[in-house]
């Protein structure tokens, strides 16, 4: 099968840093692939070339078929992105907001739609608060809803769990798990949680100076570093 979202040769020069240096990935129809690497190795550059925001120096990216950034509109149509970052509308009712969203991804039942969402993540006591009420793990779990909403094909997750207690993160990686499930769904996802990315991804690519440093299960990265869990893994890079 054809890759929903397909990246050649990524390269982006910042001055006198390259920041990303030939970066190659993939993702099949399906797979969860989790971006993996230190802080400043280049794997949120690569997050925001796969995403249009930012256009690469050289290298090519498509995503089901379209090429970016030529046709970003048409890929992003069937993409959904999600960060702990993004804000919440404050003066809006979680319902409104959802609502807004719903009819601007033109949803032929958004009622239904918001519905399921708020009860796969566990939020449906959220409906009626509003946007500025809302702690940030509910706020994150709120933006998942926002993002799955017109059902896209692939799920890029940017620290979805990040700063969340435990009990809101585990909400978190089962709505996101039942999500894909349902849906067939793929996902690319970073995180500093090993566990969550042993739980989430069938496949783990490490970024590492800019360039990809291991591409494989997460049981075969650990053996190819002569370590026994990915959490070793990223302290060796970390350390290099």
């Amino acid at each position: 099968m054809e890759p929903v979202l397909e990246a050649t040769g990524l390269v982006k020069q910042y001055r006198r840093v390259r920041a990303v240096d030939g970066v190659s990935l993939s993702v099949a129809p399906g797979e969860r692939v989790a971006l993996l690497g230190p802080n400043g190795a280049g794997k949120t550059t690569t997050l925001l070339m796969l995403l249009g925001v930012l256009t690469p120096d050289e290298g090519s990216i498509e995503i089901f078929g379209y090429k970016l950034p030529r046709y970003r509109q048409h890929a992003m149509e069937n993409v959904g992105f999600v960060a702990g970052y993004l804000p919440l509308a404050e003066r809006l009712r979680v319902r409104e907001f959802l609502g807004l969203y719903a009819r601007l991804y033109s949803s032929a039942n958004p009622a239904d739609l918001i519905e399921r969402g708020l009860e796969r993540f566990g939020v449906g006591h959220l409906a009626t608060a509003m946007g500025g009420e809302l702690s940030s793990g509910q706020k994150t779990l709120v933006g998942i809803v926002k993002a799955t909403l017109h059902s896209p094909r692939l799920l890029v997750l940017d620290e979805p769990t990040a700063s969340l207690d435990p009990d809101v993160a585990n909400r978190v990686r089962t709505g996101l798990l039942a999500y894909a499930e349902e849906t067939g769904a793929s996902m690319l996802v970073t995180s500093h949680n090993m566990d969550e990315v042993q739980r989430l991804a069938h496949r783990v690519i490490f970024i590492q100076a800019g360039a990809i440093a291991a591409n494989d299960t997460p049981a075969a990265v650990a053996a190819q570093f002569g370590s026994e869990d990915l959490e070793e893994v990223f302290i060796q890079l970390a350390k290099e």
